[in-house]
């Protein structure tokens, strides 16, 4: 048997002592060497993922929870098709129905297997559980304190939420030709909400910070009391928004997280999948010019400790950094294993599964527009009249139109290249394949969101990173509620 060594032996140590209890590694390899014959790809996908969370409202614990799952998923691909079985323990006997489940996989004579995925010895992250940092009163505490220095800021505070999130996966993965790879993947997040009222009226602001790492990243005393003030100052700012106006216009986009309408409206459109099939808005654009001049967005699932990084994905492959589209030229699609082969092309890493129970499909990592050359300042004083939406909340997208609909949780007038008062209600209404040919100028202030992003896809949510620098856009449609 061919054992690899991805992520470091010290994954592949962890995850035996983790998986092959009830089950004996050499039998697993045997199934799933069994399961397989005939088959072009496939794999066995073990897991085993703690997860908790904690929250607190308004001084008291509102919810606290604690999950442990283990469980694995076997996959058969030959061709377009693929069949899978997954169940929720790991032993023989389960092993053997999955593989029988799989083992007559429809789409003609066998195939040969595919050639395995690299090997890497790169790690992204520190494999370390955050869970077993930090016991639950020392949480807590840390919550309350969120709590008590919220209300000590300001007075028009009258309600404070508080929540910390954090979760290890333990992933190895083994093929039909005997080779394995693992990885320990760490997952943190905090969010505090706060709620504030003056005269009569009530606003919120929220702020969130994460990544793949420990505890102590996100509960360090500056880092919390910044997010508390982050998410003070956006309530505040609020209670003197005046209606968004509506209309055609010019749209300025902060840099970092507002590039989550880059991931939704433009991302998924250049997954492999939709252009394989034919329904993506850019199927059948490669080598064309789909944006502006000076537009380059990349996926980068190797930027060390960040929410939407993996060392290696779900099928095994390392990440990698996939430039999409290049000065305005669509260059490549973001590819799974099985996608990559029916178009001719190599797999980038991106094949991703919520878990265990879910097949793999290409899927974002981090996706990030590149910055340009102008300053932030200088694009704001070139605007005469148009909003400037600096964070957004909820949106929706049309994959095959790449139709979408965002709401910009802080926006503001800008009237003679100065920015002037909040907005409220501000909608930002347009298509991904349009807007990209409508940035007119890039900042060179290119900047990642704070860790708090998770994207969903045919019910499969998983964790994302997003980024980009100050952008002018010219011509966006804004549905406000001013009349």
């Amino acid at each position: 048997m061919m054992h690899d060594t991805t992520a470091g032996a010290g994954p592949l140590d962890a995850t035996a002592r983790l998986f092959f209890r009830e089950l004996d590694a050499d039998e697993a390899r045997r199934i799933t060497a069994d399961a397989l014959r005939g088959a072009e790809d496939g794999e066995l996908f073990l897991e085993y993922r703690e997860s908790e969370g904690l929250t607190l409202e308004d001084g008291r614990i509102r919810s606290a929870s604690f999950d442990t799952t283990r469980g694995f998923g076997l996959r058969a691909v030959r061709g377009a098709a693929a069949a899978y079985a997954h169940a929720g323990e790991v032993s023989a006997p389960a092993l053997r129905r999955a593989a029988a489940a799989v083992r007559d996989l429809p789409g003609g004579a066998a195939a040969r297997l595919a050639e395995p995925p690299r090997a890497t010895n790169a790690r992204l992250y520190d494999a370390a559980n955050p869970l077993h940092t930090l016991d639950v009163a020392a949480r807590t505490a840390i919550l309350a304190g969120i709590d008590a220095y919220a209300r000590a800021r300001d007075p028009r505070v009258v309600q404070v939420m508080a929540s910390l999130f954090g979760e290890w996966q333990a992933v190895r993965i083994i093929r039909a030709d005997g080779r394995e790879v693992a990885d320990l993947r760490p997952l943190v997040r905090l969010n505090v909400n706060v709620v504030v009222e003056s005269g009569g009226r009530r606003e919120t602001g929220s702020y969130g910070t994460g990544g793949r790492f420990g505890y102590d990243r996100v509960l360090g005393e500056a880092v919390w009391k910044a997010a508390v003030d982050e998410a003070l100052r956006g309530a505040v700012l609020n209670l003197d928004s005046v209606p968004a106006p509506a209309g055609e216009m010019e749209v300025v986009l902060g840099s970092g997280w507002p590039g989550i309408l880059l991931h939704e409206a433009i991302g998924h459109g250049l997954e492999g999948d939709f252009n394989r099939k034919g329904t993506s808005a850019f199927a059948g654009l490669m080598g064309q010019r789909v944006a502006s001049k000076g537009v380059t967005v990349v996926d980068d699932g190797t930027i060390p400790d960040r929410r939407g990084s993996l060392t290696v994905d779900d099928e095994g492959t390392p990440s990698g950094r996939t430039v999409m589209i290049e000065d305005g030229i669509l260059t490549g699609f973001i590819q799974d294993r099985q996608n990559a082969r029916l178009m001719g092309v190599a797999p980038t890493g991106n094949g991703r599964r919520q878990s265990h129970a879910h097949a793999p499909m290409p899927r974002m990592t981090n996706t990030v527009m590149l910055g340009g050359e102008h300053a932030p300042e200088e694009i704001i004083r070139s605007v005469k009249k148009g909003i400037y939406a600096v964070n957004f909340g909820g949106g929706q997208v049309d994959i095959t139109s790449g139709k979408f609909v965002f709401s910009a949780s802080e926006a503001y007038l800008i009237e003679d290249g100065r920015i002037g008062a909040p907005v409220k209600g501000a909608t930002l209404i347009g298509d991904g394949p349009s807007a990209l040919t409508q940035v007119s100028m890039i900042g060179n202030d290119s900047a990642m969101d704070a860790g708090i992003g998770t994207c969903g896809k045919q019910g499969q949510g998983v964790p994302v990173g997003v980024g980009q620098p100050t952008l002018k856009m010219t011509g966006l449609t804004i549905g406000g509620t001013a009349v």
